[in-house]
């Protein structure tokens, strides 16, 4: 579905930009400058298992957690991921509303079923978005998407490269799998949201050609990745290490100004991160290495 998005209905639109904290004064902080969403990270189930081999960060945020930041931020949109489907899922998702989660994440699913469970627990109180990163969703996403009480769907590339044994987080943005999955999940008339960025000129592929990709694909969401803020976890060491406001402009600058951009101009690009990411598997396979 490349090329598929009309650029214009990007124009003038931010992207919905994603901090995971369970700091108080860092999630007051970061919202004040142009962070959209707060996400407390409640997931382990089956975490460590599959990440603990890798240098990303896993999270030990608890329940608590989710109430001093609902108070920290009460005007603010309050994202909660939860675990996988799992028999104390209907707490989890009470808990995690009545402390005033305004949105609900399910990860690592695999069928509509699955999807269909969820959201007859959250009963239409909250707003549900789905963390697509399995090859079975993947395969499923036809049917996933037609589940009545979902919003939104954010494609989770690094458990979803490691379910498909590829090697570098971003192989599926260059073999057309992304494109079909956001294919699905626009058509769907859902809201649609990718991976998380870097700043603006950093990263292996820089930020702004992802942010590309999200105007070309149709991707209204992101989360900053660890890289964007280097895990900075005090509003003193994230001011000694970054104009967190100037980044955030510089991502949302971006995004806007390839909102202008025409389908080739942005096709062209796809093409260039394609070979970018080539070269950077090849690399990875010289080396030895996997990410």
């Amino acid at each position: 579905m490349e090329g598929a998005l009309l650029v214009e209905e990007v124009e003038d639109v931010d992207m919905r930009l994603i901090f995971i904290t369970n700091v108080p004064e860092l999630a007051a902080y970061v919202s004040d400058r142009g962070v959209e969403r707060v996400m407390v990270d409640l997931e382990l189930l089956g975490k460590v298992e599959r990440q603990g081999h890798l240098s990303t960060v896993i999270s030990r945020h608890t329940f608590d957690d989710v109430a001093r930041i609902r108070r920290a931020i009460p005007d603010k949109n309050l994202m909660v991921r939860l675990n996988p489907l799992n028999p104390g899922s209907r707490d989890e998702v009470d808990r995690a509303i009545g402390l005033g989660g305004d949105v609900l994440m399910l990860p690592m699913f695999r069928t509509a079923q699955e999807v269909e469970q969820f959201c007859a627990l959250v009963d239409g109180r909250v707003r549900i978005c789905l963390l697509l990163e399995t090859a079975e969703a993947a395969a499923n996403v036809a049917s996933i998407v037609r589940v009545q009480g979902v919003q939104e769907v954010h494609i989770g590339l690094n458990d979803l490269h490691l379910d498909l044994g590829r090697t570098f987080m971003f192989e599926p943005l260059a073999d057309g799998m992304v494109d079909r999955l956001a294919g699905s999940i626009i058509d769907a008339g859902l809201a649609l949201g990718i991976g998380g960025l870097a700043r603006v000129g950093e990263g292996l592929l820089p930020a702004e050609m992802l942010v590309a990709e999200h105007v070309r694909l149709g991707s209204t969401g992101a989360i900053l990745s660890r890289t964007f803020h280097r895990n900075r976890l005090t509003v003193h060491d994230l001011e000694t290490e970054m104009d967190f406001a100037d980044e955030v402009a510089k991502l949302q600058d971006a995004y806007r100004a390839f909102g202008q951009s025409s389908p080739d101009e942005l096709l062209a690009i796809h093409h260039e991160v394609a070979l970018r990411i080539a070269g950077i598997v090849r690399d990875k396979a010289v080396g030895g290495r996997a990410s």
